[in-house]
């Protein structure tokens, strides 16, 4: 008996490391405003001594220029995703109002692929262009992700809440323009 209660217990540990079931059960909520303009995206322009003023322009404030709703693929998940330019032209992913289940290895990304309801959407994103945003802050709430500065937003249209550890969606939402 105690010969079998080794390997048992190693196989057990190592399911538990694997699939962390008990993430299931924790809830981990994130609310984050939306980020602010950079000091020097909204400092008045430097003029020279004499010179006229040119024209005041408005300021430039966050613009959303796509939206999607979450739908749920392989765990129920709701919410709002919003691709925003800032006022110092950087882009940023805003997750509103998020509610998903906690998982191993969750991360956000932004894909080409077509986001398709059940269970043929689970495994589509990864089979084209993605761009990985980082780790899930948290399954519920608001929170943001900068993209990379050499990425074009529109090269994609779609989120997905990407599970890495076991290659499935737990939900994703089409960009439309806004």
């Amino acid at each position: 008996m105690t010969v079998l209660a080794l390997p048992a217990a190693l196989l057990l540990g190592l399911g538990l490391y694997w699939f962390q079931p008990w993430k299931l059960w924790q809830d981990a909520t994130v609310n984050e405003a939306l980020p602010a303009a950079s000091p020097a995206a909204s400092a008045p322009p430097a003029t020279t001594p004499g010179a006229t003023p040119a024209a005041t322009a408005a300021p430039v404030t966050p613009r959303t220029l796509a939206q999607g709703t979450l739908i749920s693929h392989e765990h129920a998940t709701s919410g709002t995703v919003k691709l925003i330019r800032l006022a110092d032209g950087s882009h940023t992913l805003r997750l509103e109002n998020l509610d998903t289940s906690n998982g191993p290895d969750l991360r956000v990304w932004l894909t080409d692929a077509q986001v398709k309801e059940g269970t043929a959407g689970w495994r589509v994103f990864d089979d084209g262009k993605y761009v990985s945003l980082g780790k899930l802050k948290g399954n519920k709430g608001d929170q943001n992700y900068a993209l990379p500065a050499d990425v074009n937003p529109s090269d994609y249209g779609s989120v997905t809440i990407w599970c890495d550890r076991f290659d499935v969606s737990f939900g994703a939402a089409a960009l439309t323009t806004v």
